[in-house]
Parts: structure tokens; C-alpha cells; sequence
């Protein structure tokens, strides 16, 4: 994993820094709180995932501009944005291993810092002066803040099954991350297939990330994580490994799972006993396999892409989200 990571970090790096100017130069709120807010989570040491999808998918398909990472940013102000928002919706403490940002700023002021970056995010799409990418960004944001409901509607609903679940992760993270793989197509006007295997890679990506980030929640340590491990079972969020264990549990071991996703002061032996039990009845392990047969998918949709440092670039990325430790 450190090998891989160690080759993408070294093939994206001026990709990279030239997004970190952008993220900075396109910023531009005129009040300081604003600037301090935003700032608070965007160079908190993201992963910039989206915005470098987004110059790659255009990179791809043979992009030769020069504006590509201020519209690339657009994606990583819209992450930015749903995180604000989740972390004070779900009583987030920690986001990125530091505090999260309404415990320092206040809930009023990340609630609008987020609502800013929404827009911003909007601002920067129309100046690419295509109604289609205008159209991308506006049905992400309308996704996710109704993926972000509906998975507040179901919190505690041990009913939850896996279909369910998967359209919350559609609505809530791969259609952001497929936005930012359709973008990288629109704003080089490429071929119709082109945009559609880019943004089935993306989705594709977006369903084996999300997989692996609630792997991780149950696998994982907080130094690693940045966040408190079971932050999900406190917050009452089933995801795949508890909805896999519970579809295959009866009796003394169904009733212990459910317990558990009820009670949001568990000790840390109870959450021990319940990754045991995850365990036992395959939650983890079917987790991971799905999360692979997305990564699968993905890659399968860069097939008809000639060889490039871009293709094999995506290609790690894919690796990559099944391997993280974070």
C-alpha cells in the first residue's frame, strides 16, 4: 500500500499543487470568518481525490486548456460543503484528526460557511459557460443533501437492507465523485462514449470508496482514521457491514448487533464484541468483496482508453481505495 500510494503521490504531484493554488486563488470571500471556516476544512489534509479525477478524466480525453483545476476545485469546495454540514448534523468531533469545524466557529457559521462554498461551487460551474456542466453540479447538490436526509431518516432502522443503502452511498459520495469524472468529459466536449465509461468509472469508484470508508470504521484505528472509530454506530448509521451481519444473525447474536446500533454510549469492549460478531457472520469480509467488485467495474470502464500516465494514474486511484488506511 505504501509502494502504491508512494507512485501516485509522485505521478499526481504537479497536479496536486497546482490544485492547492487553485483551491487558495478561487476561495475570494470577502469576510474573514468565512475565509478562517473554510479554511479550517479545506487544508485540513484532504486527499483531493475529486478535484484530480476531474483533470485526469479531461486529461484523457484530450483536454489542452488551461483552466482545468479552477473548475476541478469546484469538486473539492462541494466535498467541503457536505462536510461541514454533516459533521454538525451527525455531532461530529473530529474531522481530518483535528476538531470539527462548528465546535470552533459555532453551528450558525459552518452551516452558512458550507452554504457558501455550495455556491461558489456554482459560480465557478458557470463560468465554464456550458449548460451541461451548470446542470452536473446542480443535480450533485440536490443529491446529496437528499442522500444526506434520507440516511438521517434511517438512523436506528435496523430494517435498512442493502438496496437501501446503496442509493443513500449513490446519492451521498459516488455522485460526486462520478460528477467530477463527467466534468473532466464535458469541458473538452468529448465523445459520448468517452463520458459514459468516465462516469461509470467514477460511480463505480464513488460505491468502492464509501464501502472502505465504513470498512474502516469498524477496522480501523482513530490516529489513522482522523476520527473517532464507530462514529457511524453512534450516530445510529447502519451501513454495509452491520446490514450484511444482520441479514445472516438470529437469536442471542442478532439481538447483541441490534443492542449495539441502539445504544450510542457503547463501551469499547461492546464495540469489540460487535466487530467480533460482523466478523462471524461475514459482514466485513462481504464488505470488502463488494468494495473490490466496484474497484473491478471501474477499472473495466477505462478499457477502450488508450495507454496514457493518466490512464494508469486512475487505474493505482482504483487500487488505492481499497487499500487506504484513511
Amino acid at each position: 500500500m505504501k509502494e502504491l500510494k508512494s507512485r501516485i503521490l509522485a505521478a499526481a504531484a504537479g497536479d496536486l499543487a497546482a490544485i492547492e493554488i487553485a483551491l487558495k486563488r478561487n476561495l475570494t470571500p470577502y469576510y474573514d470568518l468565512v475565509a478562517r471556516t473554510a479554511e479550517h476544512i479545506l487544508f485540513s489534509g484532504g486527499k483531493r481525490l475529486r478535484p484530480l479525477l476531474m483533470v485526469l478524466s479531461a486529461r484523457l480525453c484530450g483536454y489542452n486548456g488551461n483552466e482545468d483545476k479552477d473548475y476541478a476545485v469546484i469538486f473539492e469546495y462541494l466535498h467541503a460543503a457536505t462536510l461541514l454540514h454533516d459533521d454538525l448534523v451527525d455531532g461530529g468531533e473530529m474531522r481530518r484528526g483535528q476538531t470539527a469545524a462548528h465546535h470552533i466557529y459555532g453551528n450558525a457559521t459552518a452551516v452558512l460557511t458550507g452554504d457558501f462554498l455550495l455556491a461558489r461551487s456554482l459560480s465557478l460551474a458557470a463560468r465554464t459557460r456550458r449548460p451541461a456542466v451548470i446542470d452536473v453540479i446542480a443535480q450533485i447538490t440536490e443529491s446529496m443533501s437528499q442522500g444526506e436526509i434520507h440516511q438521517m431518516d434511517k438512523k436506528g432502522d435496523v430494517g435498512l437492507n442493502e438496496a437501501e443503502y446503496l442509493e443513500v452511498i449513490r446519492r451521498k459520495t459516488a455522485v460526486l465523485i462520478q460528477g467530477a469524472c463527467h466534468v473532466g468529459a464535458l469541458i473538452c466536449d468529448a465523445a459520448a462514449e468517452q463520458t459514459e465509461a468516465l462516469k461509470s468509472y467514477g460511480r463505480h469508484l464513488g460505491f468502492a470508496f464509501q464501502m472502505v470508508d465504513d470498512l474502516l470504521d469498524y477496522t480501523a484505528d482513530t490516529q489513522e482514521l482522523g476520527k473517532v472509530v464507530g462514529a457511524d454506530l453512534r450516530e445510529g448509521k447502519l451501513t454495509l457491514p452491520v446490514i450484511h451481519a444482520l441479514a445472516k444473525a438470529a437469536g442471542r447474536d442478532r439481538e447483541a448487533i441490534i443492542a449495539a446500533v441502539r445504544d450510542p454510549d457503547f463501551s469499547m469492549d461492546r464495540f469489540g464484541a460487535l466487530v467480533a460478531l460482523l466478523t462471524k457472520y461475514d459482514g466485513l469480509a462481504y464488505t470488502a468483496q463488494s468494495a473490490e467488485t466496484h474497484v473491478a467495474a471501474a477499472q473495466r470502464a477505462l478499457n477502450d482508453f488508450a495507454p496514457s500516465d493518466a490512464k494508469a494514474l486512475m487505474t493505482d486511484i482504483a487500487d488505492y481505495a481499497l487499500l487506504r488506511k484513511a
